[in-house]
């Protein structure tokens, strides 16, 4: 699953450069939620997550399949991925709605969605396992080039309260993690044989 990491870095970076931006706390704003590029923007996410996932645990390197940081990501992915069905599906209906119809209330009904109880508690679960996930993938993988990567899903969630510029250069950091673990897999991890840790003499 070398491509899994390298299409996926794509899809990071196609997340927040397609998103649309505007001022979600007031009604024109949400106007942005029912456009076509916020559900493909959120379905790139989607898709980048699950492929990480795949990549770690089915990949061509025998030592990383199952190991710690494959299970912790496969464990982050299922409760984030549901989190954002809600945020690409649900958010666009609402989005869609408050263009025809512009009332206050539809500000309650994103945040009744968004802030749920049990969604946010899952989608926080889901972030934390992810960031465990990565940090474990650096650590396992005993190379500087796995740190992008790692960093990438540690400030997975700060980098919603930031600015697009930011939100964008997060992507294009995943996007670098991601590729630099595809080049490391495609050049150096021969089946049946475990990868020699990189941090010790030879």
């Amino acid at each position: 699953m070398t491509g899994g990491f390298g299409i996926a870095g794509v899809l990071f970076l196609l997340y927040p450069v397609v998103r649309p931006y505007s001022d979600e706390t007031t009604v024109e704003g949400l106007r942005v939620m029912g456009t076509g590029a916020w559900v493909v923007a959120h379905l790139f996410a989607v898709g980048a997550f699950l492929l990480v996932g795949l990549a770690l645990l089915v990949g061509r390197d025998p030592a990383a399949r199952w190991s710690r940081a494959a299970v912790a990501t496969a464990v982050g992915v299922v409760p984030t991925s549901a989190y954002y069905g809600a945020e690409t599906f649900g958010l666009h209906a609402v989005g869609r709605w408050a263009a025809r119809e512009p009332d206050p209330r539809w500000l309650e009904v994103v945040d009744a969605i968004r802030f749920q109880p049990a969604a946010i508690a899952l989608f926080a679960v889901g972030l934390t396992a992810l960031a465990v996930g990565g940090v474990l993938t650096a650590v396992e993988r005993r190379t500087w080039t796995a740190l992008p990567y790692a960093l990438g899903f540690v400030l997975f969630l700060p980098q919603f309260f930031t600015p697009p510029p930011v939100r964008i250069a997060h992507g294009a950091l995943l996007l670098v993690g991601c590729w630099l673990l595809a080049r490391d897999a495609w050049r150096g991890r021969t089946p049946g044989r475990s990868p020699r840790p990189r941090w010790t003499r030879r």
